[in-house]
């Protein structure tokens, strides 16, 4: 038994109470009598022991999870603001990184204001449809990286989303900043070498500087309508932000707020221009040309309206509306026994609508709402449609071409004509393109031209319409050659329907090629 008035069990207790209280440092003295009472306190003093050496792994854990989660969240706070593709800052770094450089400029005297590029790529979207996203998000990549080169440590690039990237310059002027984006343009128009191959994507770019009391938001949005102003007075071009620009843009998307609704309300309207057989002067067929009469601005010529439908996503619905009026105008010729039974109806598509699964059925279903054969309906796509198509588009030429629908290049001569690619396509017809024959009868080596174009053509086993026919000796020498079909102003002008069913009425004697221009 242990003595009551032994001072070890004091000793004792104060250590338990120093050991409950966290003290795991502290030690409890043993005695020289090494008795049960000493062994009881060198058991505490073990336990002290291994409570320490627990507690010292325990915090080492703790401290190595926190950094754990420390870095976790660094790396986290990392990706929310880079882009996974390219590596650069993503928006939500860009405008935060652009806002900094604002309140810099406002705060610090004589500080200079911040710049912002906004450049969007040329050729991105033909890219990616027809050599597929993964070659796309490698050009994408490539991009990324030349710019990067191409700036100064101390900017900003970033990409915004899909082929849009973005340049902050800090404290800059505007002459150094238009510096720099010719640089980019410059990298950016070098082809980009991949596979054995290189693509070429080139970029249009706006330019803004920042003004006192401007958002970050705003300075980007007026760096984009200089972007937009760029792509519209064409590629790969660098334009700095001016007011009127601003104007042209609220315009521009009026306008693409009234064609949806023209669109819905039977604003639109057609004109068709007579394809005619060379030989006999008949008409084999009409080509359907949209127009735009505008309630406030009257007739809007394609050339206006259709960049606009394109940006605004309406080309499908638009070309939609197209076929079915146009095909609904063929049989109402047919009704009225004007239309020759052969008389095809052409009509122009988008690249867009090869890339729509229900465009098959469309077409077949106008055809059959309206009771007429396929094969009264030609459908014209441009040369660098076709050419430049993936496998979905040539899953729809094949589908058009099994339903019986003819198919025609359009614009033939501006791009990629070769015996190559002719022989590949599911066409049955190019139409030659105008500036073919612009210069016959002036460019003594014209018509070696016009007669090698034919014989590639036919090389092919396709046929030509040749298109801006003008005067009477184009026409005579197209016929002298042994050409079957024409258009062009020479025969007529596009008309509105009603003059060109008077047009249909004449076609009971054949054409008279003395007959000249026909007024729209």
């Amino acid at each position: 038994m242990f003595a009551e008035d032994d001072p070890r069990l004091g000793q004792l207790l104060d250590g338990i109470v120093r050991l409950a209280a966290g003290e795991l440092h502290s030690r409890i003295e043993v005695s020289p009598a090494r008795d049960e009472l000493d062994a009881i306190i060198m058991g505490t003093n073990l336990l002290a022991e291994d409570l320490e050496i627990i507690y010292q792994e325990l915090e080492q854990r703790v401290e190595s999870r926190t950094q754990l989660l420390h870095q976790a969240h660094e790396e986290m706070r990392a990706m929310a603001l880079t882009d996974s593709l390219t590596g650069l800052a993503n928006r939500s770094a860009f405008v935060a990184a652009l806002t900094q450089a604002q309140a810099d400029a406002a705060t610090t005297e004589d500080t200079l204001p911040p710049a912002v590029v906004l450049l969007d790529l040329d050729a991105f979207k033909t890219i990616n449809d027809t050599r597929g996203h993964a070659v796309g998000d490698r050009v994408l990549a490539m991009v990324g990286d030349r710019i990067r080169r191409s700036v100064r440590e101390t900017d900003v690039v970033a990409r915004l989303g899909g082929d849009e990237f973005a340049v902050l310059m800090p404290a800059t002027s505007a002459t150094r900043a238009a510096g720099v984006g010719t640089r980019i343009l410059q990298a950016l128009n070098e082809p980009i070498e991949m596979d054995n191959d290189s693509v070429h994507c080139g970029a249009s770019m706006g330019l803004r500087i920042s003004e006192p009391d401007e958002t970050a938001e705003q300075l980007m949005v007026e760096a984009d309508i200089a972007m937009y102003a760029s792509k519209a007075e064409g590629r790969s071009k660098l334009k700095i932000f001016e007011p009127a620009m601003l104007h042209a843009r609220q315009l521009r998307s009026q306008l693409a707020e009234d064609l949806r609704g023209a669109i819905a309300d039977s604003e639109l309207v057609l004109f068709y221009q007579p394809i005619v057989e060379l030989a006999s002067g008949r008409i084999e067929g009409v080509e359907a040309l949209v127009r735009w009469n505008h309630p406030e601005r009257g007739m809007v010529m394609p050339d206006e309206f259709l960049p606009i439908a394109e940006d605004a996503g309406l080309m499908s619905e638009l070309g939609i509306w197209v076929l079915r009026t146009a095909i609904e105008q063929l049989r109402h010729w047919r009704e009225d026994g004007i239309a020759p039974p052969e008389m095809s109806m052409r009509v122009n598509i988008a690249a867009t609508d090869l890339q729509r699964l229900e465009f098959i059925e469309e077409v077949r279903d106008i055809l059959t709402r309206a009771d007429l054969s396929p094969d009264l309906l030609v459908i014209e796509l441009t040369e660098q449609a076709i050419i430049m198509g993936n496998e979905l588009d040539r899953y729809s030429l094949n589908s058009l071409r099994k339903l019986g629908v003819g198919l025609e290049i359009d614009d033939f001569g501006t791009g990629y004509s070769s015996i190559s690619y002719l022989r590949r396509l599911p066409v049955d017809r190019v139409k030659v393109d105008r500036s073919i024959l612009m210069e016959l009868g002036t460019d003594p080596d014209q018509p070696a031209l016009i007669a090698a174009v034919l014989q590639l053509i036919r090389a092919c086993g396709l046929e030509a319409v040749w298109e801006g026919v003008e005067t009477a000796e184009q026409a005579e020498y197209l016929r002298s050659i042994g050409c079957i079909s024409a258009q062009g102003y020479y025969y007529s002008r596009p008309l509105a329907a009603l003059d060109m069913a008077r047009l249909l009425q004449m076609e009971n004697a054949p054409w008279h090629h003395s007959a000249g221009l026909h007024p729209s």
